[in-house]
């Protein structure tokens, strides 16, 4: 089980991502930090354990109303050894320069493509190296339809965003991660949305879900570093 801790950056500070409802989002409370800037969020979550990838939500960005860009690369120069995952709601082909030779591995979101012409654009600007966001929301997928019927056209990792889940304390889809699962052979399947504890983690493990992607049981202290290690591979 890879675990993926999530920065969700909104206005300058790494807030509380809760139900998909962003207008809503607060600075994030945890127990690992007192701060809520962006470099001291990733640090802290880095000295609870040293994960290998870290999911960066850019909401400004995704939401066509500024962006992190900045900050983003001053984490990627701080942590060179950290692999970032960054959704950005990118939806052309040119602004992947911005990005490429670093270490950051570029998120396709759903919800930021309008259909399978540009969904391929942004794969082979990305050199198929980029990862597939399938996201949900009010349990209505987010995107063109072709693609979530389009296993084939998946690259090898996928995520399964449940936006309803995210920061809900209510537990992982697993219904919809079963059936995802199942879909397709040739790719990674990672969960996202709300995770709560190891047990939860347990369970995908037992789905046959290669990782996860958690934020809220991090800064409530309900993972430890040592359930981390036992269940991270």
């Amino acid at each position: 089980m890879n675990i993926i801790p999530v920065l969700d950056l909104m206005n300058g500070q790494v807030v509380h991502a809760k139900h998909g409802n962003r207008h809503q989002y607060l600075p994030i409370k945890s127990v690992l930090t007192n701060s809520s800037d962006p470099l001291d969020v990733a640090q802290a979550l880095l000295a609870l354990y040293p994960f290998k990838q870290l999911y960066i939500a850019d909401i400004n960005a995704i939401q066509k109303n500024g962006n992190h860009a900045d900050t983003i690369l001053e984490i990627s120069a701080k942590f060179p050894a950290l692999i970032i995952w960054l959704d950005a709601g990118l939806d052309e082909a040119d602004t992947f320069h911005n990005w490429q030779n670093k270490n950051i591995k570029v998120v396709l979101g759903s919800e930021s493509l309008k259909g399978l012409s540009q969904y391929h654009a942004l794969l082979s600007a990305s050199q198929h190296l980029a990862i597939l966001s399938l996201d949900y929301k009010d349990d209505v997928f987010q995107g063109t339809p072709e693609l979530i019927s389009s296993p084939n056209l998946w690259p090898g990792n996928v995520i399964l965003m449940t936006l309803n889940k995210v920061g809900s304390d209510a537990g992982p889809d697993l219904q919809k991660l079963s059936a995802i699962k199942k879909l397709s052979a040739q790719s990674s399947i990672y969960a996202a949305g709300g995770i709560r504890n190891s047990a939860d983690l347990e369970t995908l493990l037992a789905l046959g879900i290669d990782g996860a992607l958690v934020a809220s049981a991090l800064h409530n202290g309900a993972l430890s570093h040592q359930q981390i290690k036992q269940l991270q591979t």
